[in-house]
């Protein structure tokens, strides 16, 4: 064809000889100027998380390379040399590798009964299986011991203080993520593929494995990798089942720095920790089913429970009679003074217990605990409401939309460096001016903000993501400013996910041992904290309290959890 012809087309005229006009520079100008209030919107939040994250984070990683003033990574190679850091990281990875596998068998069952079948009760069963996720480390600690012990009702297996006590209270932990994720992403699976393959004679095996189990499998694969980030990074269920002979990474970061004193070798097993971890959260992102904001959510009805259902519900009732043995017997032990039954260990906690064990009551560390968690709440709130909007709000350009997704993913690094790291870094780079929070009374509340933060942006985001973006473009051409749009189109719909994402705040932070345990003063601990203390010190006495406080934090959790899903959106809501 000819070259001139082509280049006379309209078509190629427009593309080759047309510049620029008036309109696409006014466009560009749009563009750079939305980004620009992005990142000014953005500045506030960003400097939150700069100060209180990535400044505690890198002072850790510089206590691990410099020696003496100097750059020396060869510090960091010697101690990741030892026999013992090599133990400690097979430990670590074996047994969360298989809680991880025993969690999602046991969740999945779980997840479909509760998510897709019209059992009785399903609401209250489910936040009974959410308890154990928000619950104090410590306390699951407490249970098991009390269930695996010496006089427990599982005693005679001989598993406590083995790596199976361990392994147990990893999966009772974790088991809350597979139904909570998978059930989630099965609540709203499109029925009509599975009921075209059974009428085409495939039995409920072969549809469970050609077409629901693939359609699944982003959701199960993203909860598997947060499970075993979980595990990976659990604190107090390992420190009190496994003491110093049984240790994973973080614990023997904890005992490294308080026992030891070698603040160099924590330091580089929190570099090791933090650069597996965040490859675990890269993976657990591109894996994790990540709906389309902007279509509708189809949350497929609960259906009649069938007697081919059995077997399912047989398992779902075995899960959760697992999941409230560890706390009925936490509960008998509490109640149980010498030979009969009382309300002596409950009395005993307005005391400092056998041999003075503490410095202040346990009625006291509970009063600092639900300040400190009402504090961490409103500051994580207050920071993942800001962000959950920035994120969530429609992008306009290529550029746009990358800043919003790089956002995002800043603001869940917290997630992907443990609380006991967190905490590290806290004590060494924020105690000189002017930034010397030492002695600050919100200390403690932000490193449980920052625990919580996580939780709030991906309780929110689903939910902001899903509001229709016409509705506050019409209010904006209403003449209705930024806030007033916020306030009368997204705040009717995300209320109750606000209060419920409160509540898992409140919860995480109310349990939150790891980073509270390096940072709580002597005179004003927290109950997890005093809970620990109290199983550390000989004395019946002392361990009868350490139960009495047990239940009463555990029941604090519960009531919260219970509220928090009567506030579920349907089909939104995974971790």
């Amino acid at each position: 064809m000819d070259r001139r012809r082509v280049a006379m087309s309209p078509g190629a005229r427009g593309r080759v000889h047309r510049p620029p006009g008036r309109h696409g520079r006014a466009r560009h100008g749009r563009a750079g100027r939305r980004v620009a209030g992005l990142l000014l919107l953005a500045a506030g939040p960003v400097l939150v998380l700069g100060v209180l994250f990535v400044l505690p984070v890198t002072g850790m990683i510089a206590e691990g390379f410099w020696v003496d003033g100097r750059f020396a990574p060869g510090a960091v190679l010697e101690v990741l040399s030892r026999p013992r850091v090599h133990r400690v990281a097979w430990f670590t990875v074996w047994t969360s590798g298989v809680a991880t596998l025993l969690a999602v068998v046991l969740g999945l069952p779980a997840a479909y009964a509760l998510h897709r079948l019209a059992l009785p009760g399903r609401s209250a069963v489910r936040a009974a299986l959410l308890v154990p996720f928000v619950l104090p480390t410590v306390v699951v600690g407490v249970a098991f011991r009390q269930l695996l012990g010496e006089g427990g009702p599982l005693g005679f297996l001989g598993l406590d203080g083995t790596p199976v006590a361990i392994l147990c209270g990893l999966v009772f932990f974790n088991v809350a993520v597979v139904v909570r994720t998978v059930g989630v992403a099965w609540e709203s699976l499109d029925s009509r593929p599975g009921q075209a393959a059974a009428a085409l004679g495939a039995s409920p095996w072969q549809v469970l494995r050609t077409v629901t189990l693939p359609a699944l499998r982003p959701a199960i694969v993203g909860a598997a990798s947060i499970v075993f980030l979980f595990c990976a990074t659990a604190f107090g269920i390992v420190l009190t089942l496994g003491g110093v002979r049984y240790a994973t990474v973080e614990t023997e970061i904890y005992l490294l720095t308080t026992t030891i004193f070698d603040l160099q070798a924590a330091a580089a097993l929190s570099v090791l920790q933090i650069v597996v971890v965040l490859v675990l959260l890269a993976v657990a992102a591109r894996l994790r089913a990540t709906p389309d904001p902007t279509a509708q959510r189809v949350v497929a009805p609960a259906r009649v429970v069938r007697r081919s259902d059995a077997p399912v519900v047989l398992a779902t009732v075995l899960v959760l009679a697992a999941m409230l043995l560890p706390i009925l017997t936490l509960v008998l032990g509490s109640l149980s003074v010498g030979d009969g039954w009382g309300l002596d260990n409950y009395r005993a906690l307005t005391t400092a217990g056998d041999d003075q064990a503490l410095l202040v009551p346990v009625t006291t560390a509970l009063a600092t605990s639900l300040r400190t968690a009402v504090d961490a709440t409103w500051m994580a709130l207050l920071v993942g409401v800001t962000v959950s909007v920035l994120v969530t709000r429609r992008s306009h350009s290529a550029a746009e939309r990358r800043l919003r997704s790089g956002l995002d993913g800043f603001f869940m690094l917290p997630l992907g460096v443990s609380a006991v790291t967190l905490g590290f870094g806290f004590l060494i780079t924020l105690d000189e001016p002017p930034l010397d929070l030492r002695d600050s009374p919100l200390l403690v509340p932000m490193a449980q903000a920052l625990v919580a933060l996580p939780l709030v942006v991906r309780t929110l985001t689903p939910v902001l993501g899903g509001v229709d973006d016409r509705q506050r473009q019409a209010a904006a051409s209403l003449g209705a400013s930024a806030w007033r749009t916020f306030v009368t189109v997204d705040l009717p719909v995300a209320w109750k996910p606000m209060l419920a994402a409160g509540g898992f705040a409140f919860a995480a932070s109310l349990g939150e041992f790891g980073a509270t345990s390096f940072l709580a003063r002597d005179t004003s601990p927290t109950l997890p904290v005093v809970i620990f203390r109290l199983i550390g010190h000989p004395g019946e006495m002392n361990y009868g309290m350490a139960l009495a406080a047990s239940v009463v934090l555990a029941t604090v959790t519960a009531l919260v959890m219970l509220a928090v899903e009567r506030l579920r959106v349907p089909g939104v809501g995974a971790f």
